[in-house]
């Protein structure tokens, strides 16, 4: 029997033993007794009809002449007992009842015991209830086990990483056939650990291993080792580990290893505190005198660079599998699986979405089919077309249309115009992203946005582009201040100015980008997060060469801020023509700007046409990497809310 099945029915047995217990204490005698009022027992007193009373407390029962019994209420009547010994009434007194010694003691305990059940209730349902709850049970793991057979997702349904699948290929063969790699004398990874950009599929590849080799999978957050009592988290990892030994071979997933695994030392505790404990005894069970044979351990995490070094050494991770951004092939390959699971029209290509979306994740594609379905049940569509997935496609890269939001024509020209510089000077300067789309229809918190599309995958920048992208962020301040005056600048432009900053600093502190500062590096070191950036950051410079580098950042900026200043001089009818273009259409694209800046007449715009870009908006630029191409810019319009 299912012990919770067995503590509830224990509980009504004992309520139902309870009622009849206390049914039994009243009425001992099976005869019927008729409640009088004081009145009526005095008139059948003067009648002669009362052969003898029990007075007890503050109750009067009676037997009458014919037998029936009788019960009243004792008012404390001076004159009571006279009256009875004058009617020849048996007068009997009995002294207060005492409960008994059972009901003595449920009065007095059943405070304390429902006391006693609501903390333990409590602390049941705060040490996760369930299976492995309970207070005492807070050392028992909460990791989650898949039966062999139970995870249905295969290596099928994982796309885009074809790498990654080839690395971890073998460890489905491994759990297959362990004999043929022991037979040479070979030895299965002890761990791997799964490195990557969030959403990039590192969690979805782990389950995939589990139901491609059909073994039992066990998988748990590093946050849930941790708990506000010492040792909890290291009591957790030893039962997770038994667990596992009993089911060997088998896969143990740790998500977000990172919570747990970070270097030791870093915190106030001098390395006694509870995460650290926990870590340790990881370390112990992954590569300690126990043997953890058959149990293959994955984990995953976008912070390899804060883990442990004792984690990551040869016997407990022994392989690192970067689960990077995947290219145009492979953002194909993920929208086609997404796509089988919902109707679409004839005209989706999956190649043509994969290339107007460069930076995308996995997860942020499956979003994009996900908005395209919602749109197209918005319209009562029957399937998924291209004009649905392209505005889905403007949704997530800019952010919902604030139709709704009214703008003055004085915040409609200055938002055309600012757009416009925007768009001239990227179109102007050497080796920038194509302009693809310009709009002053507000979105987020931008009242406009002018969108960049790359033509391929870009894996790093020369300093000739990130120039040109400083220069085309002043776009937009330089034609407001041009059309309308110094006086009349706005606010609007302090995201571009934040992130041109960003970037000319970056070229002279980190990728030594500057003639002047030369090849170094002279960025703070931010490595140690424990406190706090702002009380562990520690300066490698002197004053004199921070000086050196604000003249370097100031340098490019100036530098950049007069080039966009010039290609807006010289192309002052265009700057005009664009922003009337915006004014009177809203949103115009590639082949519109194209016309404007070869000085043809524009042809109208095709408002079913939701050619999407790579947005520039309101959020920081992205450093480049070496995992996959960032996502493309955005260059925002004025910020609606400063």
């Amino acid at each position: 029997m299912n012990p919770r099945n067995f503590h509830i029915l224990l509980w009504i047995a004992v309520t139902l033993w309870l009622v009849m217990m206390l049914n039994g204490m009243t009425s001992p005698e099976g005869i019927e007794t008729r409640n009088l009022s004081y009145s009526e027992f005095l008139s059948e007193l003067h009648e002669g009809a009362v052969r003898e009373v029990t007075i007890q407390d503050q109750t009067i029962q009676g037997t009458r002449t014919d037998g029936s019994r009788f019960e009243t209420y004792d008012p404390n009547d001076p004159g009571l007992i006279g009256d009875l010994l004058n009617q020849g009434v048996a007068i009997r007194a009995e002294p207060p009842e005492e409960p008994s010694v059972l009901m003595q003691v449920i009065i007095g305990w059943l405070p304390f015991i429902l006391l006693i059940g609501i903390w333990f209730w409590f602390m049941r349902r705060n040490s996760g209830g369930g299976a492995g709850g309970g207070i005492f049970n807070f050392g028992k793991s909460r990791a989650r086990q898949h039966a062999e057979g139970e995870v249905k997702v295969t290596l099928r349904d994982v796309a885009g990483v074809e790498e990654a699948k080839e690395e971890v290929g073998e460890l489905v063969d491994f759990l297959k056939s362990p004999q043929k790699f022991s037979n040479l004398g070979g030895r299965i990874p002890r761990g791997v650990l799964m490195v990557g950009p969030p959403g990039t599929g590192k969690t979805l590849l782990a389950r995939a291993i589990a139901g491609e080799a059909r073994v039992p999978f066990f998988s748990i957050s590093g946050s849930d080792f941790v708990e506000m009592f010492v040792g909890v988290g290291a009591s957790r990892v030893r039962d997770l580990f038994e667990q596992a030994k009993k089911s060997a071979p088998c896969i143990i997933f740790i998500d977000e290893i990172d919570a747990v695994g970070r270097k030791r030392g870093a915190g106030l505790g001098g390395g006694h505190d509870e995460r650290e404990q926990t870590l340790n005894q990881l370390l112990v069970e992954m590569d300690g005198f126990a043997g953890t044979e058959g149990i293959i351990v994955i984990a995953a995490t976008n912070r390899a660079d804060v883990l442990d070094p004792a984690l990551l050494r040869p016997g407990r991770f022994d392989r690192q599998v970067v689960v990077g951004l995947p290219d145009l092939s492979g953002r194909a390959a993920i929208l086609e699986v997404h796509l089988r699971k919902v109707p679409v029209a004839d005209d989706i290509d999956a190649r043509t979405i994969a290339r107007g979306t460069p930076g995308f994740s996995g997860a942020d594609l499956a979003n994009l089919v996900n908005e395209a379905a919602l749109f197209a049940a918005r319209r009562n569509k029957a399937r998924v077309d291209m004009e649905d997935m392209e505005q889905a496609k403007d949704k997530i890269m800019m952010g919902a249309e604030r139709r709704s939001m009214v703008m003055s024509e004085s915040e409609k020209k200055l938002t055309a115009y600012h757009e416009a510089g925007h768009a001239i000077v990227g179109r102007l300067v050497p080796e920038h992203d194509p302009v693809h789309k310009v709009s002053i229809i507000p979105r987020g918190r931008a009242l406009g946005v002018t969108l960049f599309l790359p033509e391929r995958d870009r894996y790093s920048m020369s300093k000739r582009q990130l120039e040109s992208q400083i220069s085309s962020l002043f776009g937009g301040r330089i034609a407001e201040e041009m059309i309308f005056g110094p006086e009349h600048v706005t606010t609007g432009a302090s995201n571009d100015i934040e992130r041109a900053t960003d970037i000319a600093r970056n070229m002279v502190t980190r990728f030594g980008l500057s003639d002047v500062m030369g090849p170094l590096a002279y960025a703070e070191d931010e490595s140690e997060v424990f406190l706090g950036r702002s009380v562990t950051q520690q300066r490698h410079v002197s004053p004199e060469t921070a000086q050196a580098i604000d003249q370097s950042v100031r340098q490019i900026i100036d530098r950049n801020y007069q080039r966009s200043r010039q290609l807006l001089e010289d192309n002052l009818d265009k700057l005009h023509a664009m922003a009337e273009a915006l004014l009177k259409f809203e949103t115009i694209d590639k082949a519109q700007i194209d016309d404007i800046m070869s000085g043809r007449t524009m042809r109208e715009p095709d408002d079913d046409t939701g050619n999407t870009p790579t947005s520039q908006g309101d959020g920081p630029t992205p450093a480049p990497s070496g995992q996959g191409s960032p996502r493309p810019p955005i260059v925002g319009g004025p910020v609606g809310e400063v």
